[in-house]
């Protein structure tokens, strides 16, 4: 690899045409740069002779799961690409997914079971046998129900791998689960759009950007998030000459290719978004036959937003009256073909149930919602039963006290669980498994976290890494990788064709690590649960899934995918549409949230502007990075070793700190979270500082991601639970900051290098 891949190289190679490279041109360098150090490891395997299988799978570096086949050379994995045949990645891998096969051979992962030796957190452990290992667990989860009651055992699971173990924890106890999806990432949106239209968007969410005429993101990092199949259809929609509008206090990726830019003032979405709503319905420009025949609640709304003015959300939002006046009439002109990204990761600032009920009604008086361009139907797909029914009745749930948080989902919204870890109260929580989810890296004030890890009974770890949480585990279990292991058949009726696909051992997992059915299974058993996941091994368990498919096992080993017949995408013109709300219509103005207590229209709630001298913590994704689970690879951490600070160039100049300097970062509290080089750029307000989530592990155990960067977490003395959802609204931060004289100097990023032919990372 003597040559350097150019942006414009790697775009003619993949196929697009210029508008689509500049949509994604913070990560193709990245991209084109992992693809060819792993296709030189392929290439010196296949010179060294031999057959080199493909076996197709699904790629598990983010939660995207784009089809991979890993090739695999005498029982080596040397590589991974795309798998053609996956409808949504047809192909296609990020950076992170050609980088993914080096999590096997991780010189860091945990491949025998352990025991605690020293104290929690420290990190010191003994090597014990499965046997003792899930005796040890299975005794004291079954202490912990018999002297506390079942709900006393909780559980943070993340991830596919999960599934079965959940199954079991349902069957066993009360399901005291606190999930990140809903706690920390999509919560509102799902509670939003369910009372709105009887259903979420889905995931991967059913944006039409095939058809669509313009797009609207509102603080969604399109190109530096890097959802494969998403950024493509993106591209491709821009590339069609798709208008574009961003609101953003920071200028992204995806702001760099608006029409129209709005560089609003955090925590004001909502305000903009019911003066979109005010300008629709003020001049009508709203589909008015849409929303006769499906919708219920327009003259409640029409009312609410009478003074939600462009001049009024001016005022708010820092922005010019007479731009925010011209989106919704340019949105009015596309109609209904307008796509609005309602985001992902959505726990800003505590009001967010209410912003993504604007977004929903916004979709609504646009007829975007089951129409052309705008957002399309789920597709049905069936499969056989995979787990053990639960064993509980409503009222095993564990209570929220006070009545808050009225649409908390399945799940227990993380300030509850630890208020029931460290005071007992509403019920006492005495154990805890992590499964997967970095919790202390996912949940705010960290500390707290730390506290309560300190004071449960018992905690036990199921992972692949030595992440933080794993450190404060009485026992840990290690389990096999994405590319080890069989999981749950994926199934997708949220994609235009829809399809299940399988997740299948590419390699044996190193030491002893197990797949996540064999774990599950062994401490059912120990439980007593024997009714539970009573298949003998995960391959029955499959061939069981697939049944309604009509494909067995070895079919789908050789496939990889199936495809399912769809359904209709978008509804019958002129025909009225089945919404699964309480009235049967899309419901404006929500009676069912009305008897909740929740506001039956959308509010706009001011959020605390910054003290003097300290600066709003915005934070987000890298290209090539996922969470802070891929901090340890050795290939992702050359591309980018280290986070870094956006801030204003006017600030920085009043401060003395210039492009690349070592800046200190302090919490509110006035302590120190280490030092990242500034990135000064006039393409962030002034008022707010930004960063990559995911960095400054404080696991020594990972030696390559340790004390890398500076782990925005650890900034995080604030949080603002959503007053609906309970989710963690996780932008109320301040930090100041201070230049620093250099302490490190960290490897430039691999994209500014000529990698040397055949590198091994």
């Amino acid at each position: 690899m003597s040559k350097r891949i150019s942006r414009r190289d790697f775009f003619r190679r993949s196929g697009k045409g210029a508008a689509a490279a500049g949509a994604v041109a913070a990560s193709t360098d990245l991209l084109g740069l992992t693809a060819e150090v792993a296709r030189a490891d392929r290439m010196k395997a296949r010179q060294q002779g031999g057959r080199v299988e493909e076996i197709p799978s699904l790629c598990e570096m983010c939660f995207w799961r784009c089809g991979i086949l890993g090739q695999v050379k005498d029982g080596e994995l040397i590589g991974l690409r795309g798998n053609p045949e996956h409808p949504l990645s047809r192909g296609h891998l990020c950076a992170r997914g050609n980088a993914g096969y080096l999590v096997h051979s991780d010189p860091d992962r945990l491949t025998h079971p352990l025991i605690r030796t020293g104290k929690r957190g420290e990190g010191e452990f003994r090597r014990a046998s499965w046997d003792e290992a899930l005796d040890l667990v299975a005794s004291n989860m079954l202490k912990i129900r018999k002297e506390h009651g079942p709900s006393a055992m909780a559980m943070a699971p993340h991830g596919m791998s999960a599934f079965f173990m959940k199954s079991v924890l349902k069957h066993f106890s009360t399901p005291t689960f606190s999930v990140a999806s809903f706690g920390q990432c999509r919560g509102p949106r799902i509670a939003a759009f369910k009372h709105t239209f009887g259903m979420d968007v889905g995931s991967p969410e059913r944006l039409d950007f095939e058809r669509t005429k313009m797009i609207v993101l509102l603080g969604s990092h399109i190109g530096e998030n890097v959802h494969t199949s998403q950024v493509h259809a993106f591209a491709d929609a821009l590339d069609r000459r798709a208008e574009l509008a961003v609101a953003d206090p920071r200028f992204s990726v995806a702001a760099s290719k608006a029409d129209h830019y709005l560089p609003i003032k955090p925590g004001t979405d909502t305000a903009l978004l019911l003066a979109w709503i005010h300008v629709l319905l003020e001049e009508d420009l709203y589909d008015r036959a849409y929303i006769a025949q499906n919708a219920t609640g327009l003259s409640e709304l029409r009312a609410h937003v009478k003074s939600c003015t462009p001049a009024w959300a001016a005022r708010i939002t820092e922005l010019p009256e007479a731009q925010i006046r011209l989106v919704p009439r340019r949105m009015a002109r596309a109609m209904p073909a307008v796509v609005i990204h309602p985001g992902r990761h959505v726990t800003w600032y505590g009001n967010d149930q209410q912003r993504q009920r604007a977004i929903a009604i916004l979709m609504a008086l646009l007829g975007a919602w089951g129409r052309p361009g705008g957002v399309f139907l789920p597709s049905r797909v069936k499969l056989g039963p995979c787990e053990c029914p639960p064993q509980i009745t409503p009222d095993d749930h564990f209570p929220i006290p006070g009545g808050r948080y009225p649409l908390a989902e399945d799940c227990l919204p993380a300030q509850v669980l630890l208020e029931a870890i460290l005071t007992g109260k509403p019920r006492p929580v005495k154990g805890m498994m992590i499964y997967g989810q970095n919790v202390i890296k996912s949940w705010p004030q960290p500390e707290r976290t730390r506290r309560a890890l300190l004071a449960l009974d018992f905690v036990v770890a199921v992972d692949i890494l030595p992440t933080e949480p794993v450190l404060f585990a009485d026992v840990v279990l290690p389990e096999a990788a994405y590319v080890e292991r069989y999981d749950a058949p994926l199934k997708v009726g949220s994609a235009k064709t829809p399809f299940v696909a399988l997740r299948q051992p590419l390699v044996a997992p190193p030491g002893e690590a197990r797949g996540p059915f064999e774990i599950a299974r062994g401490l059912a058993l120990r439980l007593g649960e024997d009714a539970c996941l009573p298949c003998p091994n995960v391959e029955l368990v499959l061939e069981r899934a697939l049944l309604p498919l009509g494909v067995d096992l070895e079919t789908m080993r050789a496939r990889g995918v199936h495809r399912v017949k769809p359904g209709a995408p978008y509804l019958a013109e002129g025909r009225p549409g089945r919404f699964y709300t309480k009235t049967g219509k899309i419901e404006l103005f929500s009676e069912s949230l009305k008897e909740l207590g929740v506001d039956p229209v959308p509010r706009w709630e001011p959020t605390p502007d910054p003290p003097r001298g300290s600066y709003r913590l915005l934070y987000g994704r890298s290209p090539v990075h996922s969470f802070g689970r891929s901090q340890n690879n050795p290939l992702l951490c050359e591309i980018d070793p280290v986070n870094r600070l956006w801030i204003n160039d006017q600030e920085a100049a009043r401060l003395g700190i210039r492009d690349g300097d070592e800046v200190e970062i302090f919490d509110s509290a006035g302590k120190s979270a280490g030092s990242i080089p500034a990135k000064v750029t006039p393409g962030i307000r002034s008022d707010c500082v930004y960063t990559v989530h995911g960095f400054g592990s404080r696991s020594r155990l990972l030696h390559r991601a340790h004390d890398r960067g500076v782990s925005d977490t650890e900034l995080m003395l604030r949080s603002v639970p959503d007053k609906d959802t309970g989710a963690t609204g996780m932008r109320v931060s301040w930090v100041t900051l201070r230049k620093v004289a250099p302490r490190r100097r960290w490897p430039r990023p691999l994209a500014s290098r000529r990698p040397t032919r055949g590198r091994q990372p």
